[in-house]
């Protein structure tokens, strides 16, 4: 099973899990079979072409998705898949 890494802000979704574990054969099944345990995630993930939201990092095993196969990358047994919202802006001076 692969295991999604749930960051603080969407655990509400999650029930508060930190971790959920996912059989899937690609990051895009695994997407799938999160929102169909955790109902919400696929809308927080995926734009309306389906494609990965603009402002949310997806890594598998601590690689960039966008930099590979993106939602066609390989998701194995004991793959660690973590959702990371970006961050924007800072103080100004």
């Amino acid at each position: 099973m692969a295991q999604f890494r749930i960051p603080g802000p969407l655990r509400r979704l999650s029930d508060g899990a930190v971790t959920v574990d996912v059989e899937a054969h690609d990051l895009e099944s695994a997407i799938e079979a999160l929102d169909a345990r955790h109902p919400g995630f696929r809308d927080r993930l995926l734009d309306e072409k389906g494609d990965l939201r603009q402002f949310v990092n997806v890594y598998l095993n601590d690689e960039d998705v966008r930099l590979g196969s993106g939602l066609k990358a390989k998701v194995g047994k004991d793959d660690e898949i973590s959702i990371v919202p970006a961050v924007a802006g800072g103080a100004g001076r």
